[in-house]
């Protein structure tokens, strides 16, 4: 049988490019049948504004669209995930790694990982509010220094934050999503204005995240655009590519350049 999440169903073409009738595809996310236990990928799709690369939508909606057998099937996405948790507890798992989530919480789930829905101890989808910011990795303005939160394979994937941090992301969010809301009322002149005015304050967003204090080792800035370039590699070419030289070939740098980028981010060689 199939499984349905959303009421916008189409199509979903698997992997390998089959169309598979065991997943069914809804809006932004698919699930797989609730016996199977695959990873199922998912591509970016926004009913309300096909054109728009980016949709600001409350975890109430989210939960109002999810049928309770398919909540928890775990999907790899193509596209950003932004929440903000303002109320309610649950443990969301993002790439098999469980993060406990509870107001204040900020998790970020980049294009290629693996998440599930934030769920109780039982294994039900948690009851939160929070607000989810989804766009595309072609949406946000080219800015160079909110590139570690959008482009770094390792920046952080959950914050806690503080209650002066927790005021200004919030009202950033809350301002994206009152203008997002308001692209339904607005004639093509205002709206296009408005697109652009989305944009720039999700680079506003992505700058404030930039500048959070960092859990743990990373560092944006540690070992300079070497160290970025190196991580991005790493990132999309583990699996195949084990040799150090020939990440260094890759990227046009000598090893030992490598190395000493590797060392001031992390203190270990490459």
């Amino acid at each position: 049988p199939r499984s349905t999440l959303f009421p916008y169903t189409t199509l979903f073409r698997s992997p390998k490019g089959v169309r598979d009738p065991a997943v069914a595809s809804c809006d932004h996310w698919c699930v797989a049948d609730p016996g199977r236990r695959d990873v199922v990928d998912v591509s970016y799709d926004n009913p309300d504004q096909p054109r728009l690369g980016l949709e600001v939508m409350s975890f109430t909606t989210l939960r109002e669209r999810l049928r309770p057998s398919v909540a928890t099937a775990p999907s790899r996405l193509d596209f950003h995930t932004l929440t903000l948790i303002t109320r309610g507890e649950g443990t969301a798992l993002i790439d098999f790694v469980a993060y406990p989530c509870a107001p204040g919480t900020l998790l970020h789930i980049r294009p290629g990982q693996v998440q599930r829905f934030p769920a109780t101890p039982q294994g039900d989808i948690a009851d939160l509010d929070a607000t989810l910011v989804l766009f595309t990795p072609a949406y946000p303005p080219l800015v160079p220094a909110s590139a570690a939160v959008t482009d770094e394979g390792f920046s952080p994937t959950a914050f806690a934050l503080r209650p002066t941090e927790y005021q200004a992301i919030s009202a950033a969010v809350a301002e994206m999503a009152a203008e997002y809301d308001a692209l339904r009322e607005r004639d093509a002149a205002r709206t296009e204005l408005t697109v652009e005015l989305l944009r720039q304050l999700l680079a506003a967003l992505l700058l404030r995240i930039a500048r959070l204090p960092h859990p743990g080792e990373w560092d944006p800035a540690a070992g300079g655009e070497v160290n970025r370039a190196f991580r991005r590699e790493l990132e999309r070419a583990f699996a195949t590519r084990r040799n150090a030289g020939q990440y260094a070939a890759r990227l046009g740098y000598a090893p030992r350049t490598l190395t000493r980028a590797c060392l001031a981010a992390t203190g270990r060689p490459v």
